[in-house]
């Protein structure tokens, strides 16, 4: 029975993935025991400054915590095979159920915060190429280039200095207020200021790449073709030039949500926005080895799954890409 081209390709996939996987865990489970600190702080509190030297041996044993690292990761990992990665230390509760409880704050404020940047970027770079050298696409070439520049941690404390603490207008932490957790407009309110920061940080750069490769199909042979057969600059930026640039944004899309991911950590860190990126950096804080582990590989798993996403794109519009092909046209 012969097996399939295509099948032979997922599995290719399928297989790099699994290996991908495997290995940032093996990597996150040693860096997270080797960084200083002590995991028994978190699941014991101020208490363990209390305990006696037998004591603090009976707590490290009854957490796992003596075994050699070999041995801890083992049983981790068999753990997590079978669907139970461990307690959280900090909120002795299972990671997962502490995951859930925030996850879906990252996917309000990353998913709008995504779709905002790529509509966005979408438009903009279409209007500076429209206007490329004219006086509109200096100015945002400048300021897009300027703000792309802030820091998100400055950028962020300096808009909750203005709209929260000198204007009042808007509210600087939280995703809601105290028993408004189902109010939508409060939602809203608590979002603008954090989406403003990952909106503004991330615009610039993709709008500045779209702009460029737009500007590419522009300077094609086709298009003084186009052109020289009397077909306008509106109908040959949008019907072709734009055409021919899409499959590219796609590929830049899904290669960038990493990108935006890890700004949106930054930004829910310093609003204190309890999603994700808080939750990451509470369980590095204090050594909150199976929450930390589990929000490594779901971090790791939306990374590998984006660029192989891309590479699948780049691969549709260019069969050449995919493996074994390229070596085959080469020889021809």
């Amino acid at each position: 029975m012969t097996i399939s081209r295509g099948a032979v390709y997922w599995g290719k996939k399928l297989l790099l993935f699994l290996l991908s996987v495997l290995l940032l865990s093996v990597a996150v489970f040693c860096v997270s025991r080797w960084a200083p600190g002590d995991p028994l702080v978190s699941y014991y509190g101020d208490r363990v400054e209390k305990m006696s030297p037998e004591e603090r041996a009976w707590a490290e044993d009854q957490l796992g915590l003596n075994d050699p690292l070999p041995v801890q990761y083992v049983r981790w990992l068999t753990g997590a095979l079978q669907g139970d990665f461990g307690i959280s230390y900090k909120y002795k509760m299972d990671v997962v159920e502490v995951i859930g409880s925030r996850i879906g704050n990252t996917l309000i404020l990353g998913g709008i915060g995504f779709l905002l940047i790529f509509t966005l970027a979408l438009l903009l770079g279409i209007l500076c190429a429209w206007r490329e050298d004219g006086l509109l696409d200096r100015i945002l070439c400048k300021v897009g280039t300027v703000t792309s520049c802030i820091p998100e941690f400055w950028l962020s404390l300096v808009l909750i200095l203005i709209f929260a603490v000198w204007l009042r207008w808007l509210p600087s932490s939280g995703a809601y207020s105290i028993g408004k957790s189902g109010d939508l407009s409060d939602r809203a309110v608590h979002l603008i200021l954090p989406l403003t920061v990952v909106v503004i940080n991330h615009l610039w750069y993709y709008a500045y790449m779209i702009r460029n490769r737009i500007l590419e199909e522009v300077r094609a042979d086709y298009v003084l073709l186009a052109r020289a057969k009397g077909l306008g600059k509106g109908s040959v930026l949008f019907r072709h030039c734009l055409r021919n640039a899409i499959p590219s944004y796609l590929s830049i899309m899904a290669i960038s949500l990493p990108h935006v991911l890890g700004g949106t950590y930054i930004v829910e860190t310093v609003f204190s926005y309890p999603g994700i990126g808080t939750l990451s950096y509470e369980s590095a804080r204090y050594q909150d080895y199976n929450l930390l582990m589990l929000l490594c590989l779901l971090t790791g798993v939306v990374v590998i799954l984006c660029n192989m996403a891309a590479q699948a794109i780049n691969e549709r519009i260019d069969p050449r890409m995919r493996s074994g092909e390229t070596g085959e046209v080469t020889r021809r």
